[in-house]
């Protein structure tokens, strides 16, 4: 069974109740909020206001994707203002284990992600304490990159590395629907679909497109 968490950063922000509203009626139980602070990458988005707004909307999971320095700062914040899953960057995080151990204390699952240029190596040591890994096939920042076609290779080493642990495994980026057979293929659990979703002209015919029904 494919799961396909939108991420919101691809919505109409003027009429973001129903296009979540939308997805949901759909069956999408799980939204994708990107946090970016304009330092760990190039682009500004949401802060914790407006993922407590979004809180508001729907009762789905919020996967809450922090691209940003120092994200210990900010923990108790986004899951205070209503974050499920919180997810840090190993590149950002000064001291990993102390960060998820600090997001699964205030009663939220704890993530990592990792950029594409990062070895997947790094996830090894946290295993033991991680509900999510998200794998980056393009360069976090930015939506609408293309696919990095070598992440497949990553996907796959990484769902081996899993086993059977009761962790889930996200792909962020590029995914659509040239690319999305190929990502599932690899053994993973979660895409996060963007402008392959929301920009699509018939919401509804793309999602039933992308989940290859």
């Amino acid at each position: 069974m494919r799961i396909i968490s939108p991420s919101l950063l691809s919505a109409d922000f003027s009429k973001l109740k129903e296009q979540i509203q939308l997805v949901e009626k759909l069956g999408i139980d799980r939204l994708h909020v990107d946090v970016m602070d304009g330092h760990f990458v190039p682009n500004f988005t949401f802060g914790p206001f407006i993922l407590k707004a979004i809180r508001k909307l729907t009762d789905s999971h919020l996967e809450t994707h922090l691209m940003m320095d120092r994200p210990d700062k900010y923990i108790e914040e986004f899951i205070a203002s209503g974050a499920d899953t919180l997810i840090i960057h190993t590149e950002a995080s000064k001291d990993i284990r102390a960060d998820l151990t600090k997001i699964k204390s205030l009663g939220a699952k704890c993530g990592v992600a990792i950029k594409p240029s990062t070895q997947e190596s790094v996830l090894e040591e946290y295993l033991d304490i991680l509900d999510y890994i998200l794998v980056m096939s393009v360069e976090p920042g930015f939506g609408g990159q293309s696919f990095i076609e070598s992440s497949l290779d990553k996907m796959k080493a990484i769902v081996q590395m899993r086993g059977d642990k009761k962790i889930l495994i996200g792909v962020d980026g590029g995914v659509n629907l040239k690319t999305i057979d190929a990502v599932y293929k690899t053994g993973i659990d979660i895409t996060i679909v963007g402008s392959g979703l929301y920009k699509a002209g018939n919401i509804s015919e793309r999602y039933k497109q992308l989940m290859n029904v």
